[in-house]
């Protein structure tokens, strides 16, 4: 196995090329820097063109709500000139049930106009239902690929849920355990069948959410009058967040205030068999934000269209406990019964609300559908059978992997904000690592220009970094 693992790799690239009909190497420089912009370019389609695809299945065009009920209470919580307008997104409108089916909808149609026969996605997430979704609307055939289970063959109801609608659109699930034979898997797969690799992290998938920051500003503008002034992203692999951002750029929104919102799972190691069902949120956490903002192109891609730390002005985590929480009052307040990872920005925005002014908007950026394993009871009584305590109280005590505490009160409810410089110093060291590795010490005038983009901060700042971390490094 391991040597057909490390031939396999050995060939990556070239399975990568023909399964996404993608050359990589021309956007490559030799250095750190790449032509981010021409890769995005790569797609071929137009902002319009690709709502024109939305529109032939149905994706997109979804409802804006303003939450009232859930404004009213903040600012009952709140001094008198604070409490801005919720309002939220609802993409679980889509025909699968979340916002990745605006990814898939554009993976999908060119993977049918290149002439593949079938599409893969290695997902544990709701897109696997989106890409199926997709492809039984395109007419074609779709494998798609989970990590569900840890060794002892138990499997987290959420993943779970995933696998039956994913089966319902016509869709081969194949489920695997908690390791490196996902990757493994996905390869050998991709080689065998010749499918696309309908992967989260194409510039066709990210470019599909384009469309969900455009469409959200123009709803907020008619509701309003105006762009919004923040907009709070749950954030996992970053394609979310970059999507919307990107949208919203085009939209002309390029003053709203782009916020990520995560769960705090510090301590738990998303590839460990130990901590894999210690989590009650399967995306959305800091087990993949952090990471995946530090290090892109950790994704199935050689470059991961997905980069956050280019669009965030600010990262926030919330417990999960406070989602939990989120989830039932939306159900009671609003009316709206919405799965919880999908709710994992409203936590974050409940909070945020209370210190912005009375005048202002924040935008909840997209729901997901919620289902049998989706939903809060099967997920909290799996927590318990793993040894998880739930209880009562203030979530600032939650301990990721032994408990999860419900808000004895709203006023509870508070966002930790992470450092944005220090994520930006983590990325810079990792690409700096990445040179040091190619036998390569020279930083040039185009890898400092990439990385202030990479960072959205100045040269100088990027400059700055390099020589505190330099020396350190022996650079």
């Amino acid at each position: 196995m391991k040597n057909d693992y490390l031939e396999l790799l050995e060939r990556k690239n070239e399975i990568m090329k023909k399964s996404v009909g993608i050359d990589y190497s021309v956007f490559e420089s030799g250095s750190i820097a790449f032509d981010y912009e021409g890769m995005m370019e790569k797609v071929g389609y137009s902002l319009e063109e690709i709502r024109e695809i939305q529109n032939e299945t149905c994706v997109g065009n979804t409802p804006m709500y303003e939450l009232r009920n859930l404004t009213n209470l903040v600012r009952s919580l709140t001094t008198e000139r604070k409490g801005a307008r919720i309002f939220l997104k609802d993409e679980a409108s889509n025909p699968s049930g979340s916002f990745k089916a605006r990814r898939a909808a554009t993976a999908v149609y060119h993977a049918k106009k290149l002439g593949f026969k079938g599409v893969i996605a290695a997902t544990s997430g709701n897109y696997g239902a989106a890409v199926a979704s997709q492809a039984a609307m395109r007419g074609m055939n779709c494998i798609i690929v989970q990590e569900c289970y840890d060794s002892k063959g138990k499997g987290q109801p959420e993943i779970i849920e995933k696998a039956r609608k994913c089966e319902a659109f016509g869709a081969e699930v194949i489920q695997l355990s908690v390791g490196p034979e996902l990757f493994y898997t996905f390869l050998k797969l991709l080689e065998e069948t010749g499918y696309f690799n309908a992967s989260l992290y194409t510039p066709f998938g990210i470019a599909g959410v384009e469309t969900l920051g455009y469409e959200l500003n123009q709803q907020m503008k008619d509701l309003t009058g105006k762009n919004p002034d923040a907009v709070v992203i749950t954030n996992a692999g970053g394609g979310n967040l970059t999507g919307t951002a990107r949208g919203l750029i085009k939209a002309g929104a390029d003053k709203t205030e782009i916020i990520a919102a995560s769960v705090n799972l510090k301590g738990l190691h998303m590839a460990s068999d130990r901590d894999f069902n210690k989590k009650s949120f399967t995306t959305g956490h800091t087990g993949f934000g952090i990471p995946f903002t530090t290090i892109p192109d950790r994704s199935d891609v050689p470059r991961s269209a997905a980069r956050p730390l280019r669009y965030m002005d600010r990262y926030v985590t919330v417990n999960q406990g406070e989602v939990f929480y989120m989830t039932e009052a939306l159900a009671q307040l609003e009316g709206l019964e919405r799965g919880p990872a999908g709710n994992i920005s409203l936590a974050a925005a409940f909070a945020i609300a209370q210190e912005m002014d009375k005048n202002k908007t924040i935008v909840v950026q997209e729901t997901e559908y919620t289902g049998a394993g989706k939903h809060i009871q099967p997920q909290l009584s799996f927590a318990r059978n793993n040894g998880i305590e739930i209880n009562l109280g203030n979530p600032i005590d939650e301990i990721p992997g032994k408990t999860i505490v419900l808000p004895a009160h709203p006023s509870l409810i508070k966002i930790q904000d992470l450092d944005l410089n220090q994520l930006r110093k983590s990325l810079i060291k990792n690409c700096l690592s990445g040179l040091k590795n190619k036998n390569q010490k020279n930083i040039s005038d185009t890898d400092i220009q990439f990385l202030a983009e990479e960072t959205k901060t100045s040269t100088t700042k990027v400059k700055e970094i390099i020589k505190n971390i330099s020396h350190k490094m022996k650079l």
